[in-house]
C-alpha cells in the first residue's frame, strides 16, 4: 500500500470514526487520487460555478464566442482568455480576479452532435447547410438569425422532437460528433482536475439538459460525481418535452445501473423563467422520491435573475409575499423571450412584462419550499427539499465571472461592451455556488451537494455557517468550538430536525463573515443577517416571516458622484436565535439571507465609465452624447438610454443593489401528536 493510500484511509477513518463534534457521516471515496493535504473534518466552504457554456453550445458560438471547455477552465483558474467585442474588432481580454475552487462546463446536450457537424467537420454535407454556415460565421446578424433558429428548434413542445436538419441529413456523423464532443468534455475536465495532494482545483463532468417547451425554461444541469459517466448525455430528444421524470429514469439506468461507480445529480435551473412549470406536483410518492434522490439542490440566482421571491415596488405587493427585499434582480417576464431585446427594444411578444398577479407561484423557490410542506402531508414525503446554489450561466466561458465591477458580459458579442447596458439591463453577472466539504475533491464536494450543505451568493464571497436544533447552547457565538458544537448538538444547513412531542424551543446558530476581497478591491461590509421561515399550520395553509437576527439598518449608501461606499457595516455577525413563534406541531423550514451594505450595480458602473451618471439630473443629455459617438461607429438606437431609467417608474430596477447570500434551508418535521 502506497503512502498516499494509507493517508487516504486514515483521513477517511478520522471522519467516520470521530470524536464528539466532528461530522460522522463523512463521504465515500469513489476515485483513485492523492489524498488532499488540506483536509478539515469540520469542513470549509469552497466557491465555484456549476453552470458554464462554451462554444460547444449553440447559443454561445452564435454569439461569436470561440473558447471551448479548456478556455473556461483556464479562466476559472485565473488565466486570461479572449472574448469578442461588440464591434468585432480587437478582442476583450478577460481574467477572473480570484480563481475558483471548482467548476463544471455544462454545454447543452441538445445539439452537441449538430455543433460538431456545423463547426468541426467540413467533410460532411451538413457542414455546408445554410444554418451551419450562419452558425459559425463572424457576422453579427447571421449569428443572431442562426441563434433564433436553434432556439425555435429546442423550444418544441412535443412528446417526440425532430432533430435539426443537419443531423437528419447526416445521422451517423451527427451521432459520432455527439460522442466526440461528449468525450472531449470529459477529457478537458480530466486535464484540469488537480489530482495531486494540493487539490487546488476541481472539475466535474456535466452538461445541461435543455427542455424549453414554448420558451419555458425547464433546464437541468446534470453533474457526475467522478469520471465514470453515462455513454452519452440524456437530452430532451430522448425524453420528450415536459418529462423530467424520464430524465431521472434514464440517468438511473444509464449511469447508476449500467456504469459501475457512476453517480449523478440534476440541478434545476434558476426557475424564474420557467412559466411556473419547473416544479409540478409529483404524480405519486414514487416520483416524489425520485425528485428527492436526483435533485437535492436548485439554482437560486444566475445571470438571468434571482428566484428566491418576487416583490413589485410599484404594485406594492409580491407573489405570495410581502417581503420588500424580494425586488432583487428580477426579470420583468417569465420565459426566455426575455433575451429578445435588440438595439434597446424588445423584439418578441413573449418577452413582454408579466403582471405580478400572473407570475407563476413556483417560479420562486420560497413558494416551492412552502408547497413542499403541503405536499408532504398528502404524499408522506416532501418532494421539494431543495438546497440552494448560485452560478453564472455564462455563455462566454467566463466561469465564476460574477463580480459587478468586472463584468464582461455572458453572451459573447450580444452583451459585450455597450450592448450589455443597451440590450441586457435586466441581466446581471450571476452568482456562485458554495459547498461545505472536507476537502476540494470530487467526492467530498459531491457529497456536500447531496446533503445540501451548500449556499448561494450573488457573486461575492462571504462565509456563512448555519446550525439548527433544540439543544444548541445560547453562548455558542462566544465559544471557540462553534462548528464542532453545531454538528454535535444540531444539524447544518440542508439538514432536517425531527420534532419531538416535548419540544418547547428551537434555536439556530448563525455566523457570517464578510468577503475580504483583495488588497486592491476590498470586500463590502455586512449589513444584516436574516432568517426566513416558512411553515404549515393545522389547517393546511402556508405562511412566511422574515426575522432580523443580527445587524440591521445602518444608513450605509454610495456616493452618487463616483459610487464610493459610504458608512460602515460589520466584518462579522453571529447570533444564536430562538424562534419566538415556534410550534412543535407545525412543519417548517428556515434559511439564512445575508445582506451586504449597498454598492453600485454593474450597469451603473458601466454607465459611469462611459460618462453617463444614472444619479445625475443631466443623465439624458450625457447618454445622448455618449451614444452619438457610438452610432457614428455603427451602433443603432439609444445606446445608453437605460442608464437613465427612473427606479420610481420601474418595479424592480435600481442603480444600487445589496449583494447577498442565501443558505440552504434547515427543515423541522412536526412532532407526532
Amino acid at each position: 500500500m502506497s503512502p498516499a493510500q494509507r493517508m487516504a484511509i486514515a483521513l477517511l477513518l478520522l471522519v467516520v470514526i470521530s470524536p464528539e463534534g466532528i461530522p460522522a457521516e463523512g463521504f465515500e471515496r469513489s476515485e483513485s487520487r492523492e489524498a488532499c493535504a488540506d483536509h478539515d473534518p469540520l469542513r470549509r466552504p469552497f466557491f465555484g460555478d456549476l453552470h458554464v457554456h462554451t462554444r460547444y453550445s449553440f447559443d454561445s458560438i452564435t454569439s461569436g464566442q470561440r473558447n471551448g471547455p479548456r478556455g473556461a477552465y483556464r479562466y476559472a483558474k485565473g488565466e486570461s482568455i479572449e472574448l469578442p467585442s461588440a464591434g468585432g474588432e480587437a478582442p476583450i481580454v478577460a481574467r477572473i480576479r480570484r480563481p475558483l475552487d471548482f467548476a463544471a462546463v455544462t454545454d447543452h446536450a441538445e445539439f452537441l452532435g449538430e455543433m460538431y457537424l456545423c463547426n468541426e467537420d467540413p467533410w460532411t454535407l451538413a457542414y455546408w447547410t445554410p444554418l451551419c454556415v450562419m452558425t459559425r460565421v463572424d457576422s453579427f446578424f447571421p449569428q443572431l438569425f442562426a441563434s433564433s433558429l436553434w432556439a425555435d428548434r429546442v423550444s418544441e413542445d412535443a412528446t417526440h422532437k425532430n432533430r435539426a436538419f443537419s443531423c437528419r441529413l447526416s445521422p451517423s456523423a451527427c451521432r459520432s460528433g455527439l460522442r466526440t464532443l461528449w468525450t472531449d468534455l470529459q477529457v478537458a475536465a480530466e486535464e484540469h482536475y488537480d489530482r495531486s495532494s494540493s487539490c487546488s482545483f476541481t472539475t466535474f463532468v456535466g452538461y445541461e439538459y435543455t427542455d424549453t417547451p414554448g420558451l419555458k425554461n425547464l433546464h437541468r444541469n446534470v453533474i457526475f460525481r467522478n469520471d465514470r459517466v453515462s455513454e452519452l448525455p440524456v437530452s430532451s430528444y430522448e425524453t420528450g418535452a415536459r418529462n423530467v421524470p424520464e430524465l431521472w429514469r434514464r440517468l438511473r439506468v444509464e449511469c447508476n445501473e449500467r456504469v459501475p461507480g457512476c453517480d449523478v445529480l440534476a440541478i434545476p435551473h434558476n426557475p424564474n423563467l420557467s412559466g411556473g412549470l419547473m416544479f409540478p406536483d409529483p404524480a405519486d410518492a414514487e416520483e416524489a422520491r425520485a425528485r428527492r434522490a436526483f435533485e437535492p439542490i436548485a439554482e437560486i440566482v444566475q445571470h438571468k435573475g434571482a428566484s428566491e421571491c418576487r416583490f413589485d415596488r410599484l404594485a406594492g405587493r409580491g407573489v405570495f409575499t410581502a417581503d420588500e427585499f424580494c425586488d432583487f434582480e428580477q426579470n420583468r417576464t417569465d420565459n426566455l423571450g426575455s433575451l429578445g431585446v435588440l438595439f434597446g427594444e424588445m423584439q418578441v411578444e413573449s418577452g413582454a412584462p408579466v403582471p405580478i398577479e400572473d407570475f407563476g407561484r413556483r417560479n420562486l423557490l420560497r413558494n416551492v419550499l412552502k408547497d413542499g410542506l403541503v405536499l408532504e402531508r398528502s404524499l408522506g414525503i416532501d418532494p421539494f427539499r431543495l438546497g440552494f446554489i448560485g452560478s453564472t450561466d455564462t455563455h462566454s466561458a467566463v466561469a465564476g465571472g460574477a463580480m459587478e465591477d468586472d463584468y464582461v458580459g455572458h453572451l459573447g458579442r450580444r452583451d459585450a461592451d455597450w450592448r450589455n447596458v443597451q440590450d441586457h439591463i435586466e441581466d446581471n453577472p450571476g452568482g456562485l455556488a458554495v459547498i461545505w466539504a472536507e476537502e476540494n475533491a470530487r467526492d467530498a464536494l459531491f457529497e456536500g451537494m447531496r446533503r445540501r450543505e451548500t449556499y448561494a451568493t450573488s457573486g461575492t464571497r462571504p462565509r456563512l455557517r448555519f446550525f439548527g436544533g433544540s439543544d444548541l447552547p445560547r453562548d455558542l457565538c462566544e465559544r471557540k468550538d462553534f462548528a464542532a458544537t453545531g454538528y454535535a448538538r444540531g444539524v447544518p444547513m440542508g439538514g432536517e430536525i425531527q420534532g419531538e412531542a416535548g419540544d418547547v424551543a428551537l434555536r439556530f446558530a448563525v455566523r457570517a463573515l464578510k468577503d475580504t476581497g483583495t488588497l486592491e478591491h476590498p470586500g463590502t461590509d455586512l449589513q444584516r443577517v436574516q432568517i426566513v421561515k416558512g411553515w404549515l399550520d393545522e389547517s393546511g395553509n402556508t405562511h412566511e416571516r422574515v426575522y432580523d437576527v443580527a445587524g440591521g439598518p445602518n444608513g450605509a449608501s454610495v456616493n452618487p458622484e463616483n459610487c464610493a461606499r459610504r458608512g460602515r457595516g460589520h466584518a462579522s455577525l453571529c447570533s444564536v436565535w430562538e424562534d419566538p413563534d415556534f410550534d412543535p406541531g407545525e412543519a417548517a423550514f428556515y434559511y439564512l439571507r445575508v445582506l451586504e451594505n449597498p454598492t453600485c450595480r454593474w450597469s451603473t458602473l458601466q454607465c459611469m465609465a462611459a460618462g453617463v451618471n444614472p444619479f445625475d439630473a443631466s443623465c439624458a443629455s450625457q447618454a445622448e452624447k455618449a451614444g452619438e459617438s457610438l452610432r457614428e461607429q455603427g451602433a443603432r438606437g439609444e445606446v445608453y438610454a437605460n442608464c437613465c431609467l427612473d427606479p420610481a417608474e420601474r418595479p424592480f430596477y435600481t442603480p444600487v443593489i445589496q449583494e447577498r447570500a442565501w443558505s440552504s434551508p434547515i427543515w423541522y418535521r412536526a412532532a407526532s401528536p
